[in-house]
């Protein structure tokens, strides 16, 4: 179903809760993933997701449809990722290192994302970025998003997200080449 039907079904209290229901089955995995791969931890992830669709849920009524549907979505589940990194990073007292390095450890003890040698250094790779950097190339290299869309969804210029997703995949080579 379109984004636009499930929005028109929505605005309807008759069937508000269907196309509620329509929209979480086609966004949720998308969401969930987009999360996991900057939380890691299976638990968190599935957490944040339903915070995400909780807010959804809450201001679903005043979208705008001035952005499209999946780029409003990914807006607040990035918001809900940093704002929990960042609140970890501040709970525990924790220097960026440490927090990436529990990150790693969640990472090599997860069969879905360890994967082969490659694709667990990759990811290693991946977490030593910046959280801003990370999304950035997660959105670009495995969600395969537009530049643009990026940009509306982090409320960031297009040239710096080029910017960043070339420094981050230099990084990300300089790591792999270590060995």
């Amino acid at each position: 179903m379109e984004d636009k039907e499930l929005l028109a079904k929505f605005a309807h209290p008759e069937s508000r809760n269907l196309a509620f229901n329509q929209l979480v089955r086609k966004y949720q995995q998308k969401v969930y993933w987009h999360i996991r791969k900057m939380v890691i931890d299976h638990e968190d992830a599935d957490d944040l997701t339903q915070e995400v669709f909780i807010k959804v849920w809450k201001n679903l009524e005043t979208f705008r449809q001035d952005a499209k549907l999946y780029t409003w979505l990914y807006r607040i589940a990035t918001n809900e990722c940093l704002t929990f990194l960042s609140s970890k990073k501040r709970k525990f007292f924790l220097p960026l290192h440490d927090v990436t390095a529990e990150l790693i450890q969640k990472v090599e003890a997860s069969p879905e994302l360890a994967g082969d040698e490659i694709q667990l250094k990759l990811q290693k790779a991946i977490l030593r970025l910046p959280d801003k950097q990370r999304l950035v190339f997660n959105m670009k290299y495995f969600d395969e998003l537009k530049y643009e869309e990026i940009s509306e969804i982090l409320g960031t210029s297009v040239g710096a997200l080029k910017a960043s997703y070339h420094i981050a995949v230099k990084k990300i080579e300089e790591y792999i080449q270590q060995d």
